[in-house]
């Protein structure tokens, strides 16, 4: 059961306890997660959040896809999970065929 949403467009002044807040009006909000450069620490402009269920999900997305915040429009959808790493079939890494 997927409830993890994917956000992105947000301003780069954006805080977790913002969006925590903003997607509390959907539903109970599990975890919220920026995304942030490794050297800098400054945010990378997107984000996830986890919601406690699949219809706070699917209201979240309907309530906040196009939202404006801090005159930027979020980008809301369903996070994808991560394409496994090992699935190179050739077992080369960069190198020519």
């Amino acid at each position: 059961m997927e409830t993890n949403l994917y956000i992105g467009n947000l301003s780069f002044d954006t805080s977790e306890d913002e969006l925590k807040e903003l997607f509390s009006q959907a539903g109970e909000v599990v975890s919220v997660k920026l995304i942030r450069d490794y050297y800098s620490g400054k945010s990378r402009g997107f984000g996830f959040i986890e919601m406690s269920n699949q219809e706070e999900m699917q209201e979240a997305i309907k309530l906040f896809n196009g939202y404006q915040l801090k005159d930027r429009e979020l980008r809301v959808d369903v996070a994808r999970k991560k394409e496994d790493k090992k699935s190179n079939r050739g077992g080369r890494r960069g190198g020519r065929y």
